[in-house]
């Protein structure tokens, strides 16, 4: 009927799932807007179906059936969507214009009724001039004044957003206000337990949980204050390697993935401690090196893993070698299942959070690169020296150095690693990569 749509016109962006299809979106979907001055936080939800209903549509002549294997997880859904409706100050009730009443529709209106918070009822596909004449056969819901809108169109949305604005208590937006704090994405390949982690962080069920793989098919933020600071939590869909991607949803699930690792901090990178490390574990290691992105390896599954006093040691070794990461990366041994070391997730992300911050002061990165530049000079190539004059911090997040060179054909990659390792003896950079550019010095 068009939540999605409407959702992604709300907020200015196509981040919700769209597909002309019921039972898309499956977990709470969470954006910002403004309208007016107000601040809003917009919620987008899975449909407040009834099971029965959901079991029955597809036998019912004129009705779309729900998106492939949605009808498994109706109780799933609704108990998600019953929980925005518990955090929201305003509820919008979307119905199908095109469609017309249905008995569904007054189902829900009923449970909608209970809760004392303002409702607002959207007739979607109301395109046409019939169709918005015909929206006021929704006055029988006993909701109010019915809105005729095109969430696809954009036509009355603003009539609608005025009446939430007015409808809510609101707080102008903020410009330096910063939402996220330290933002850290979930990641793994599908089926190792990403969903779960986050509800152990959390303390409930905040996203889906199931033992089908692709669950999770948007990615969602939890926002969170931990020792007082400010978290966005992202659980995303699952990775597939990009030959295994399928078309359609699961395809722009993981280009959503992909972006949600953009915009993090920290990643958390989950293994399967079962199955160990796999080729697309790689691949969306490979992916968050790429980006920049601070990591953080979790092996879960740790309960279930037979193992014996030079296990972690061996387990920590193989996942470094296969995922070509040094010993800047924490690796933890987790169960999502039984909490077991859960505790240490969120400390060590703030920690490596912060080292993603870090600014060395010029004077010491300068004592630092030359005393490792004198005890080790590096290979004289094409009977011209390599020279290091000075090296200076250009930014943070990640942190990037500029070093200062005769000239940066003569320099060896190897020779770079072995800066960079000498920078972190003395400032570790944990989980955190080091990019280092290097610059001919100007002539005078």
């Amino acid at each position: 009927m068009g939540k999605s749509t409407l959702f992604n016109r709300l907020i200015g962006a196509r981040t919700a799932i769209v597909e002309d299809l019921p039972g898309t979106t499956r977990d709470r979907l969470y954006g910002e807007a403004e309208w007016s001055g107000v601040s809003l936080t917009v919620i987008d939800t899975g449909g407040l179906e009834a099971q029965k209903t959901a079991e029955s549509r597809a036998a019912r002549p004129g009705v779309a059936p729900l998106a492939r294997d949605s009808a498994r997880y109706v109780t799933e859904v609704t108990n998600q969507a019953r929980i925005a409706v518990e955090e929201a100050d305003v509820i919008v009730f979307v119905v199908d214009g095109k469609d017309g009443l249905t008995a569904a529709d007054e189902d829900l209106a009923e449970y909608l009724q209970q809760t004392t918070k303002p409702i607002l009822l959207a007739v979607n596909k109301a395109e046409s001039e019939e169709r918005q004449l015909n929206a006021a056969e929704f006055w029988s819901l006993g909701l109010g004044e019915p809105f005729a809108i095109s969430a696809f169109h954009g036509i009355g949305v603003g009539d609608l957003l005025d009446e939430i604005a007015a409808a809510i208590a609101y707080s102008p937006v903020s410009d330096d206000e910063d939402s996220e704090g330290v933002a850290i994405a979930i990641v793994g390949r599908p089926n190792v337990g990403k969903s779960s982690l986050l509800n152990t962080l959390i303390g409930h069920d905040r996203a889906i949980v199931s033992q089908i793989a692709g669950t999770t098919r948007d990615p969602i933020d939890t926002k969170m204050v931990y020792n007082r600071e400010e978290i966005t939590l992202i659980d995303t869909a699952g990775i597939r390697r990009r030959g295994r991607v399928e078309p359609g949803i699961e395809k722009y699930s993981v280009l959503r993935s992909m972006r949600s690792i953009d915009r993090a901090d920290v990643a958390l990178l989950l293994l399967d401690g079962v199955e160990g490390v796999t080729a697309q574990d790689a691949h969306i290691a490979g992916y968050v090196l790429e980006a920049h992105k601070s990591v953080i390896v979790l092996v879960n599954k740790w309960d279930i893993v037979e193992k014996n006093t030079q296990t972690m040691v061996e387990y920590t070794r193989e996942v470094r070698a296969d995922l070509q990461f040094l010993d800047y990366v924490p690796v933890l041994f987790i169960s999502a299942l039984t909490k077991q070391r859960v505790q240490k997730v969120l400390p060590t992300a703030l920690e490596v959070a912060a080292e993603r911050r870090y600014r060395i002061p010029t004077s010491e990165l300068n004592g630092v690169i030359q005393d490792a530049y004198h005890r080790s000079p590096p290979a004289t190539k094409q009977l011209r020296p390599f020279r290091i004059y000075y090296a200076t911090q250009a930014s943070v997040e990640p942190p990037t150095f500029v070093l200062f060179v005769n000239d940066p054909e003569l320099a060896h990659f190897s020779y770079l690693r072995y800066i960079e390792n000498q920078l972190r003896r003395h400032y570790p950079f944990v989980g955190t990569p080091i990019r280092i550019r290097l610059r001919p010095r100007s002539s005078r």
